[in-house]
């Protein structure tokens, strides 16, 4: 049964920088990954990309034939796909059981009010993807209450609309500690708790709206924001392997993913991690970690790191001078994932 994220968020939140990352850390534990573009824009892809819509049709050719401006060419081009899902249907049977990811466009119409992309997923659920939605949003948003909501308002719409498991990301968590400082604590904003608190900073920032009208649509929309009751946050750091793996963990629940063969083939500190359930921090440790200590918290992960790689190149001089070679048990060949820094190994085929 293949695995799958659908990785949404509007334009700038980091959705190829994300599939890039997640590619490398999964390539990292041992978890066969592939990632498709489905960005009729995006011709230029940071990651080796599977299966790439342009390659059935382009933005540039629907501007030019019909007409259409940017984000109307968009649509028209995931319309194109649903109406071509065997193009995609193949592409995917190439790839076997890899998990994919599904590096998608960052109108948010097409996961806001346009059927397009919900319709592509369910037929892919139909075929026994498990597919979990990501939903990324700059962190940047929690600089001003004005945004917060609204990305409060669009992710809650996305997880009315796809319909599918959801999980709400905030990006680029380790820059939040050089903009100003938040009224609250982080956990406030990833838990999404009573946002009625926010209504006095939210007349602070527009005084020209400080009106009674405004005032009780604010409240309306806090309350019903709490009566659904759904929209909560995760946060990530992509260059942090730690926050990448508490990342992966949640998307893994979500899924009702099962670790395969490949993973358990190394004991690395990673692998062992994504099993250990101690390994994923509250909500104090996201405060203290990108907020209150974070150069205290780099420096210690930093070292932390050091360490593991010396231990490895000592572990890895210690089997050459046994005549093990450079895996340290037999059957075993030691695999690096480029750029990832992390050891992985994986069984040989049996002949």
């Amino acid at each position: 049964m293949p695995f799958g994220q659908l990785v949404l968020g509007s334009p700038g939140a980091g959705k190829s920088t994300y599939c890039d990352g997640m590619q490398q850390f999964m390539g990292a534990i041992g978890r066969q990954c592939s990632v498709i573009n489905l960005d009729p824009a995006n011709d230029h892809t940071n990651y080796p990309c599977a299966l790439d819509i342009r390659d059935l049709v382009t933005l540039e050719e629907i501007m030019a034939d019909d007409k259409l401006g940017p984000n109307g060419g968009i649509l028209y081009a995931l319309e194109e796909l649903e109406n071509n899902m065997e193009w995609l249907e193949n592409g995917l049977k190439e790839l076997g059981e890899d998990y994919v990811l599904f590096d998608c466009p960052g109108q948010v119409e097409l996961y806001t009010h346009h059927n397009s992309l919900r319709n592509i997923f369910y037929r892919l659920q139909k075929l026994g993807y498990r597919l979990v939605v990501v939903h990324l949003s700059d962190c940047f948003c929690l600089t001003q209450p004005s945004l917060y909501i609204s990305n409060v308002l669009l992710s809650l719409r996305a997880m009315l609309q796809m319909d599918l498991p959801h999980i709400n990301v905030l990006t680029k968590i380790d820059k939040i500690s050089s903009y100003d400082p938040l009224p609250f604590n982080l956990d406030y904003y990833t838990e999404v708790q009573d946002l009625r608190y926010l209504i006095p900073s939210l007349d602070a920032e527009s005084p020209a709206l400080k009106k009674g009208k405004f005032t009780k649509l604010n409240e309306a929309v806090a309350n019903m924001v709490e009566q659904f009751g759904l929209v909560s946050f995760e946060v990530l750091a992509v260059e942090n392997k730690r926050s990448m793996m508490h990342l992966l963990r949640v998307i893994d629940r979500a899924s009702g993913y099962v670790f395969g063969g490949a993973e358990g083939t190394s004991d690395t500190v990673w692998q062992v991690a994504m099993r250990n359930e101690s390994s994923l921090p509250d909500a104090l440790d996201i405060q203290e970690r990108w907020i209150d200590n974070k150069e205290e918290y780099d420096d210690m992960e930093r070292k932390e790191e050091e360490e593991q790689e010396k231990l490895r190149e000592e572990q890895a001089r210690a089997a050459e001078e046994a005549g093990l070679g450079a895996g340290s048990i037999p059957g075993i060949v030691p695999q690096i994932a480029a750029g990832s820094g992390i050891r992985v190994t994986r069984k040989q085929p049996k002949t």
